[in-house]
């Protein structure tokens, strides 16, 4: 990959800030078409904040490192606290006014990336645990929609009102998300698949790495009663 960048990219420095550091596989590849030819242009400038981060603004564009750099737009893309992050924020509370980010203050817990124990009628659609950002988002979420339904389905023609992952269920599945992963490089390097881009996020796999395997389990799951979730016909609405 390196050679590849060095063929296209004329400047020395350039190249070296757009060469991947990590084992190649870790984390996804910039791969677009002529996005390395762009930085041959003489109006495209790349610069690391990673080594000068950006100070302020100024009233024509930024200072980065002591220098000021005259901008028309500025378009920030950070953050990104992914699989998580929106969840986190939405201050989500199961039985005894838990809430769902204390419960994953040491990483995700979930049952199929489906339903988390102690949050009955709670379920999440292309969150950790699920193959999500790992394989075709519309795909994941179209698969998550059409189970969740079948299961409302399944519950309202039996009279049943509430669902919930079993803490057994849901123990046994981070295992298996987590052994999935340590088989691969995914883990080798600082990745927002691993929460590392976000100060303090525990570091934990986040995906499920095999979406034709994770479908037959859900289905099955389904086959057999939705083993590993209770269904019970308590007083909370579905």
């Amino acid at each position: 990959m390196r050679e590849k960048i060095r063929g296209v990219v004329h400047d020395a420095e350039t190249t070296a800030l757009l060469s991947p550091s990590q084992v190649l596989g870790c984390k996804r590849l910039c791969a677009g078409t002529d996005y390395f030819e762009t930085f041959n242009r003489d109006n495209v400038h790349l610069i690391d904040v990673s080594r000068d981060p950006i100070e302020r603004f100024t009233a024509t564009g930024l200072n980065v490192g002591g220098v000021d750099h005259p901008l028309d737009i500025v378009v920030f893309a950070t953050g990104f606290d992914a699989m998580t992050g929106s969840l986190d924020r939405l201050d989500i509370r199961g039985r005894h006014g838990l809430t769902l980010k204390e419960k994953w203050a040491e990483g995700p817990k979930t049952y199929l990336g489906l339903g988390s124990s102690g949050f009955p009628n709670f379920f999440v659609i292309a969150g950790p645990g699920s193959p999500s950002v790992l394989t075709n988002m519309v795909a994941a979420i179209e698969q998550h929609v059409d189970w969740i339904a079948e299961c409302i389905d399944h519950m309202r023609g039996r009279g049943l009102r509430r669902i919930e992952a079993t803490p057994g269920a849901e123990e046994n599945w981070v295992r298996q998300v987590n052994e999935f992963a340590s088989a691969t490089l995914f883990p080798t390097c600082n990745s927002w698949y691993l929460g590392a881009n976000i100060p303090g996020k525990p570091r934990v796999f986040m995906p499920y790495l095999s979406f034709p395997l994770y479908v037959e389990t859900c289905d099955q799951v389904a086959a057999a009663g939705y083993e590993g979730f209770e269904l019970t016909n308590g007083a909370s609405n579905v």
